[in-house]
């Protein structure tokens, strides 16, 4: 017979621990192992990544490094953004397993429109940094910097390109977290509201922090999608938090029902 999995609250906090490295070693292999095909396309992936820069280069410039390990290096960094891009519907459902025994067991069930929101959210945020935030970026940049020859090296420009990638595709992860919080009871539709000039400044130092250029416009760009983002979360907090509020009347009046009959 297998093993009759614990619900969170028969497991103690070392079988969490557990639980979350089972889950985060699954994760990771699932990366490790896409890597493999990745890195056959690096230079393809790579090329593509760059277009938001080097279609606002001179024709024939190229993007410079420093060592000789720089190039070799930077194409296993591409391998694995692209295999984290590509397995990351798994990733997510080793999240919602790990977080799945604290739900009811009808909530459960939501797995598919978990996964698949999570990803397309993440991967549309991503989408959303390279054909529209980052672009404008590149731009801004090298137009500012006109009266000098570009030397921009292939490992700066991965790194500002990762932080742009994940740090705005995680930010439209925020409707998903929403719905989570509101189903657990720890936000509600009309508290957001309430603290939504509080939003509005998170949402702007988020947006300074992830976008590498200081002008308000480009902020904008970033800040604007967020707030409706976060319109969306108001949303889906009402809708699920009716709900959870019209669980806990169900439960309630079962319980005085046979009180109230006698």
């Amino acid at each position: 017979m297998g093993k009759t999995r614990k619900s969170p609250d028969e497991m103690t906090f070392l079988e969490h621990l557990e639980e979350l490295r089972t889950r985060l070693f699954r994760a990771f292999i699932s990366i490790f192992i896409a890597v493999i095909p990745a890195y056959a396309f690096s230079k393809d992936i790579f090329r593509f990544l760059s277009l938001p820069l080097t279609q606002f280069l001179p024709e024939g410039e190229l993007l410079a490094f420093r060592t000789l390990t720089e190039p070799f290096m930077l194409y296993i960094k591409v391998s694995f953004l692209a295999a984290l891009f590509a397995v990351s519907p798994y990733v997510f459902y080793q999240l919602w397993k790990f977080i799945a025994p604290g739900l009811y067991q009808k909530e459960k069930k939501y797995v598919i429109p978990f996964v698949s929101a999570t990803s397309v959210f993440f991967i549309g945020g991503a989408a959303f940094a390279y054909y529209i935030a980052y672009p404008f970026a590149c731009r801004f940049f090298l137009q500012l910097g006109s009266d000098f020859d570009p030397v921009i090296t292939v490992n700066d420009f991965f790194s500002l390109t990762v932080k742009m990638l994940l740090g705005i595709g995680l930010v439209f992860e925020m409707p998903v977290l929403i719905l989570f919080l509101a189903k657990m009871g720890l936000v509600t539709s009309k508290w957001m509201v309430r603290k939504f000039k509080y939003a509005v400044l998170v949402i702007f130092i988020i947006a300074a922090i992830i976008t590498p250029t200081p002008d308000v416009i480009s902020q904008s760009i970033l800040a604007v999608p967020m707030l409706a983002l976060y319109s969306l979360g108001i949303l889906v907090a009402f809708i699920f938090g009716r709900e959870r509020k019209d669980r806990k009347e169900r439960r309630k009046r079962k319980k005085t029902g046979p009180a109230d009959a006698s």
